[in-house]
C-alpha cells in the first residue's frame, strides 16, 4: 500500500517525555516521520489525550498509525498516513506526523517474526513514538539462531530493527506478599471480588503450576479458581480461609498503598512493583503489546514492558501507579543488581477475563 506523504522536514518528539496512549508495543530508534503542521496543538492533560485519542481513532480508522502523549509539550501526537488525515487531526487539536508505516504494515511485520523467528530468548514489540516493530535477543540465542533472527528482520526493512540485551528471559517463579504452594513460591497481585466473594489474581504460571496456596506462615488460604498460560499470564486464587484481604499492596516499610481500581499502561508511565523476593522498586513502562519467547519455550502476549528490575518469586506481584493496579509480574531479564527488564500482565485483561473486579 502507497501512502502520500509531506516531504523532508522531520520531527523530533521522541524522548524521556513522551507517552503512548494507542500503540501495539515500543522500539527504540528515529522514526521517519515528518512534521504535518506548524499550528499549535491544545494543551491535555493525559487522561484529557487518551479519550482524545480515542475519538480519532475510531474516526481516522486505517489512516491512524498510533497515538502518544508528549508529556513535556503536554499535547497528544497522531501519527497518520496522508495530509488529509493530518489536517482532521489538527482541527481535533492534537498534533499530527505523517509516517511511512501503516499499523496494518507493522501487524504484518509482527506476524512475519511469529512466524518465522519464533526463538526462544526473543521478544519484540511496536512504539508508535518511531513507528517500527523492535526484536530483543537475550543472552541465551545462538549464533545461529541470531543469524536466522537478522535475516528476518533485515526482509522487514524500516518496519523493523533488532537489538539484543545482555540478560536471559525467563518467568520470574521461585501485590507483594509471598504466596507459597507445592515447595513453589510466587507474590500476590492484587485483591479482587466476583460475586461479592474475595479472590486474588497472580501470574498464570504461577497457578498452571501450583493449585492450592498458602501464606507465608505456612497457612492454606486459597485454591486455584481460573489460570491462563501461556500466551496470557494471569490466574485467578479463591480465598478458602477466613483472611483480610485489603484492596492495598505491600510497600515493605510498615506501610501499604490503597488500590481504588485499574488501569491501563502507557508508555512513560511511572510505575512501582511490589514482590516477595526484591520488594518495592520503581521504574517506567517502555513498551506495550510485547511478545516474549521465554526460553523454555512458553510463548506470551499482549504484555507490559518495563524497566523495572525483579527476580524469582516476584512473579505474579502488583505493578502499579499512584492508587490504580497496572500489571502482574511476568518474567524478564536481568536482576535487581545489575537492572534488567521486566515484563507484566495487563491487569486490565486479566479483571475482564476472570469476571472479576479490584476490592
Amino acid at each position: 500500500m502507497k501512502h502520500r506523504r509531506i516531504p523532508r522536514r522531520r520531527i523530533a518528539v521522541v524522548g524521556a517525555g513522551i507517552t503512548a496512549l494507542v500503540a501495539a508495543g515500543v522500539t527504540f530508534q528515529t522514526a521517519n516521520a515528518s512534521e504535518a503542521t506548524t499550528a499549535a496543538p491544545e494543551t491535555l492533560s493525559v487522561t484529557a489525550a487518551g479519550k482524545l485519542a480515542s475519538t480519532l481513532i475510531g474516526d481516522l480508522g486505517a489512516d491512524a498509525a498510533g497515538t502518544y502523549y508528549d508529556a513535556q509539550a503536554k499535547s497528544l501526537v497522531v501519527n497518520v498516513l496522508d495530509e488529509r488525515a493530518a489536517q482532521t487531526v489538527e482541527e481535533a487539536g492534537a498534533q499530527a506526523r505523517i509516517v511511512e508505516n501503516s499499523l496494518a504494515d507493522l501487524k504484518s511485520a509482527r506476524t512475519t517474526l511469529a512466524e518465522d523467528a519464533t526463538i526462544p530468548g526473543t521478544s519484540w514489540a511496536t512504539d508508535p513514538t518511531t513507528n517500527k516493530v523492535v526484536v530483543t535477543a537475550d543472552r541465551t540465542v545462538s549464533k545461529a539462531e541470531l543469524a536466522k533472527l537478522t535475516k528476518v528482520v533485515d526482509g522487514l526493512g524500516a518496519k523493523a530493527e533488532l537489538k539484543r540485551t545482555k540478560g536471559e528471559y525467563r518467568p520470574f517463579v521461585a501485590g507483594g506478599d509471598a504466596i507459597t504452594g507445592s515447595g513453589g513460591r510466587c507474590s500476590l497481585g492484587f485483591n479482587v471480588t466476583k460475586g461479592g466473594e474475595p479472590y486474588f489474581i497472580t501470574a498464570g504460571h504461577c497457578t498452571e503450576a501450583i493449585s492450592t496456596w498458602s501464606d507465608s506462615s505456612g497457612n492454606v488460604i486459597g485454591e486455584n479458581a481460573a489460570s491462563s498460560f501461556p500466551d496470557n499470564d494471569y490466574g485467578l486464587v479463591k480465598y478458602t480461609a477466613d483472611v483480610d484481604h485489603p484492596s492495598e499492596v505491600n510497600l515493605y516499610d510498615g506501610s501499604s498503598q490503597a488500590i481504588s481500581g485499574a488501569t491501563e499502561a502507557t508508555v512513560g508511565m511511572q510505575v512501582t512493583r511490589s514482590g516477595s523476593t526484591t520488594q518495592v522498586h520503581d521504574g517506567t513502562v517502555t513498551g506495550l503489546d510485547a511478545t516474549v519467547n521465554y526460553g523454555n519455550g512458553d510463548i506470551v502476549n499482549g504484555l507490559i514492558q518495563t524497566d523495572v528490575c525483579a527476580e524469582p518469586g516476584d512473579s505474579g506481584g502488583s505493578l502499579f501507579s499512584g492508587d490504580q493496579a497496572v500489571g502482574l509480574t511476568s518474567g524478564g531479564s536481568g536482576d535487581c543488581t545489575s537492572g534488567g527488564e521486566t515484563f507484566f500482565q495487563p491487569v486490565t485483561e486479566a479483571l475482564s477475563a476472570t469476571g472479576t473486579q479490584i476490592g
